[in-house]
């Protein structure tokens, strides 16, 4: 039906037909998939959730005299200097390794102040050598001082994920937040049917070098994520019943929003980020929309039993997410309050907000350098 390169050309030359994904289901189900593919040219969909397999890139420039650095604090969050002289990577999670410091800053923390302007402390200690003669550094940098400062993802954006539950007798604290005992509450992270992986379930239109709204700027899919399983079992509308595809990402932060990027904290677990991202499905076919037709109950997650502590926990079966989303589930007879770990009002504003840029000719769309693999085993790690 449509190209890459004609959708472009009516963005630019604003005539392009722009809905949001959950304005798509809305039209679907008064008229026909058919009759939206024809209407339609870019669905755009959106997630704002914790990401803790988030990072940032940073460059800080030459000091002089020159130095090789080999271990660095910022805020006193460690930074990962094992490459380049002048070259850090900090995690979201990394935590400071001072007792006096907070546990509850972390890495995550650090990247929303860069981000939104804030002066960072910077300790450094380097390798001293010939050609790196300085051995000890201590400044204030922003996000303007330093040369490179871009996100640089492993795993972001999960296809689907679990709900996390508590069958035992004391109070957990986990990555999903607390779960209380004697399964006293249910939480899920993923926002369901809006969710961007959710309405492209056999990656067909999202792959390698895909453009996409990344913490407020511009970001591509740059490989699979970590942990990246499409072999997961499906149902008959090829979505996957648990944890299944992931994607890395990169994006350059010095045009990102803090209201994007959000250092967090779960308590007793520790900190992470909270990240919105937004991916643009281009209406090539229809088989694009009727993927995108998809409600919330008809996809699933597996409750899991976070007492029990193994790799595989037992689950207590699976979950509609329209259930998840009405505030209460059933497990054994029993009545059990679910919560969400995203924020799907945010959700749905980044997926008008990626809207709002592609009408406005500020975001075009790419084509793929290649396909996201299909056929990956996800081999979890094994005790030896």
């Amino acid at each position: 039906m449509r190209t890459i390169a004609e959708i472009n050309d009516k963005i630019l030359n604003k005539k392009v037909i722009v809905w949001t994904i959950a304005e798509l289901k809305a039209r679907i189900s008064e008229t026909s998939i058919t009759q939206v593919a024809k209407e339609v040219d870019v669905i755009t969909t959106g997630t704002f959730e914790p990401m803790e397999s988030s990072g940032a890139i940073i460059n800080l420039g030459h000091t002089d005299p020159p130095m090789k650095i080999r271990s660095c604090w910022l805020d006193g969050i460690p930074a990962y200097s094992g490459f380049g002289a002048v070259d850090l990577y900090l995690g979201a999670t990394q935590i400071a390794e001072d007792a006096e410091e907070s546990k509850e800053r972390g890495g995550g923390h650090v990247i929303e102040d860069l981000i939104a302007g804030k002066p960072i402390n910077l300790r450094a200690v380097g390798q001293v050598t010939d050609c790196y003669p300085r051995g000890t550094f201590e400044t204030t940098i922003t996000r303007e001082t330093i040369n490179q400062f871009y996100l640089f993802n492993p795993r972001n954006s999960y296809q689907n994920f679990i709900v996390g539950v508590n069958g035992g007798e004391r109070p957990l604290f986990t990555y999903l937040g607390p779960l209380m005992p004697n399964l006293g509450n249910a939480v899920y992270s993923n926002p369901g049917a809006i969710s961007p992986l959710f309405n492209d379930p056999d990656l067909e239109v999202i792959g390698i070098g895909t453009r996409i709204f990344l913490g407020g700027g511009i970001g591509y899919v740059t490989w699979e994520g970590t942990q990246h399983f499409p072999l997961q079992k499906r149902l008959a509308n090829r979505t996957p019943i648990g944890p299944a595809a992931t994607l890395a990402l990169i994006g350059d932060a010095k045009q990102m929003q803090s209201q994007w990027v959000r250092g967090c904290y779960f308590k007793n677990y520790g900190p992470s980020i909270m990240l919105g991202v937004g991916i643009p499905l281009p209406v090539l076919n229809e088989k694009v929309v009727a993927n995108c037709a998809i409600q919330d109950q008809d996809i699933v997650a597996p409750v899991v039993d976070f007492s029990i502590p193994r790799r595989v926990r037992p689950t207590f079966g699976l979950v509609s997410y329209a259930q998840l989303k009405s505030g209460r589930m059933k497990i054994e007879g029993k009545v059990v309050k679910t919560a969400p770990l995203s924020s799907i009002y945010l959700s749905h504003q980044i997926a008008l907000e990626l809207k709002n840029w592609i009408k406005a000719r500020e975001f075009t769309l790419t084509e793929s350098v290649a396909p996201l693999p299909m056929d990956t085993s996800f081999l979890p790690f094994l005790e030896r």
